[in-house]
């Protein structure tokens, strides 16, 4: 009795340890490959992609995805899936170049976009709910063919060009720095996803409908017997994602200086593929907002050294599929891990 004591005794600090391990794998391991790739990259092109010009055009690049992957973590810690954030972004960037071409005040113009976008998004949430619908697969999908028509229903399926400079300020404009030489400028665009995502984060951990969001995925009936409005968090978590749809497509219209009815379409697979790269489970009730960056990361990263190395768009497309199919089997052996532990 006593050998089998001690020996439980010295199992359980090794226990302990390989927990810890495979905690620490789990939660940061995916800011590892950012961090690989990243060397790859500057091995593979050493005078290209440390340059200024280039970690610049990557956050640019990585801002629409960063966005609309946001929104979908919200939406996706609840077990659901929000598919039409690209037609989202497509008919609120047309609205807000309409109304900018139309002669709106420039502040007015840019609400907009997150306008409309948590609009749809609580149609989507009510459509949901109210219509007890089995799935949110069904709702979305309805959305994305519904408000992408809309998109050519209201420009004629025509781009609407000529967005002024105020409106596109956020999505292309530099802010200097005082140091850092070649590097001495941070677009505001950066500035935006860090206050997004610091808020989202803090929004998530500290406010109690964050918690409620984070119960509703792991439990949705012990989350309604324990008094949590299941509901009105599933309306919330697609406003939101909405929300953020908008605000994305208010960087594009900075970057592109027009608004197009083609915008964002697949645009929905690579902000899920980041989700789910960075960590966020399709079966709900867990992820991380930094897990969610670091899975854009990957994403930009990847499109960028594709580009630099001179790979066709198509098996970008290709590779992208791959990943896709990746990431959820990833996701299956994480639950299926955490279910037999």
């Amino acid at each position: 009795m006593a050998d089998a004591s001690k020996s439980a005794t010295v199992a359980a600090p090794h226990e302990f340890q390989r927990s810890l391990r495979s905690r620490l794998l789990e939660d940061y391991g995916i800011l590892l490959v950012v961090v690989g790739m990243a060397v790859v990259l500057s091995i593979l092109q050493p005078d290209y992609f440390l340059s200024a010009q280039n970690l610049t055009n990557i956050v640019r690049q990585i801002g629409m995805n960063a966005l609309l992957a946001l929104g979908l973590y919200i939406v996706i810690v609840t077990a659901g899936i929000d598919l039409s954030v690209g037609s989202v972004m497509a008919l609120s960037i047309m609205l807000l170049a309409m109304a900018d071409k139309a002669g709106a005040p420039w502040p007015l113009v840019l609400l907009v976009g997150p306008f409309v976008g948590t609009l749809i998004g609580v149609i989507n949430g009510l459509g949901l709910t109210l219509l007890r619908l089995p799935h949110p697969f069904i709702m979305t999908l309805g959305t994305l063919n519904a408000v992408r028509g809309l998109c050519n229903l209201v420009s004629g399926g025509q781009p609407v060009s000529g967005i002024s400079d105020e409106v596109r300020f956020i999505g292309i404009a530099d802010i200097p720095l005082p140091f850092g030489g070649e590097f001495a400028v941070i677009p505001v665009s950066a500035i935006l996803l860090l206050v997004c995502y610091a808020g989202v984060a803090w929004f998530m951990k500290k406010v109690a409908l964050g918690r409620h969001i984070f119960a509703v995925g792991g439990n949705p009936q012990a989350a309604r017997v324990s008094g949590i409005n299941v509901n009105g968090v599933l309306v919330f978590v697609y406003a939101a994602s909405g929300f953020f749809a908008g605000l994305a497509a208010l960087l594009m219209a900075g970057r592109t200086g027009s608004g197009y009815p083609n915008l964002g379409i697949g645009a929905e697979l690579d902000a899920i593929a980041a989700v789910i790269i960075g960590g966020a489970s399709f079966f709900g009730g867990r992820g991380s907002v930094l897990g969610v960056f670091a899975g854009v990361l990957v994403m930009g990263l990847l499109r960028n050294g594709l580009n630099l190395m001179n790979i066709s768009a198509f098996w970008q497309q290709t590779l992208i599929g791959v990943i896709i199919i990746l990431a959820v089997w990833i996701d299956v052996l994480r639950r299926n891990s955490g279910t037999r532990t």
